[in-house]
C-alpha cells in the first residue's frame, strides 16, 4: 500500500465533479480512435514512478502498427496519424490517465525514476 496525499483526495474530488462533462468527451474520443485507427483503443505502458516503483501509464493511441516488408515496427513519425497529432496538440491523448486518480495511483515521478526510464528508453 501507499501513503494517501492530501493532493489525492482532491484530486479525486475534482475529477467526479468533472466527470458529467468528462464521460462524453471520452465517450466520443474512444470511438472516434476506434473509427480511426482500429484497436485497442489504449495505449498502455509500464513507467517507473517514485522511488521507482513501476506504475501503468494509460493514453489514448494516436498511431498505427505499421510495418514495413520485414515486419518491424515503422519510425514513429510515420505511424503518428493526422486525428494523432490532433489528439496529442492538446494533449486529448492523456485523458485516460485521470483513471490513475481514482484508483489512487496516480504516479509520483522523481528525478532518479525519470532518468532510469530515460536510460532504459535509449537502450531499448
Amino acid at each position: 500500500m501507499h501513503r494517501a496525499y492530501p493532493k489525492q483526495g482532491l484530486d479525486i474530488l475534482l475529477i467526479v465533479l468533472a466527470a458529467p462533462l468528462l464521460a462524453p468527451v471520452l465517450v466520443l474520443l474512444a470511438l472516434l480512435i476506434r473509427l480511426r485507427l482500429g484497436a485497442p483503443i489504449l495505449f498502455r505502458q509500464q513507467r517507473p514512478g517514485l522511488h521507482g516503483k513501476p506504475f501503468t501509464l494509460y493514453k489514448f493511441r494516436t498511431m498505427t502498427d505499421a510495418r514495413d516488408a520485414q515486419g518491424n515496427r515503422l519510425p514513429d513519425a510515420e505511424r503518428l496519424t493526422a486525428f494523432g497529432r490532433f489528439l496529442c496538440s492538446a494533449n486529448r491523448d492523456e485523458l485516460p490517465e485521470v483513471f490513475n486518480a481514482l484508483i489512487c495511483t496516480t504516479p509520483r515521478v522523481d528525478r532518479l525514476s525519470t532518468a532510469m526510464y530515460t536510460v532504459v528508453m535509449q537502450v531499448a
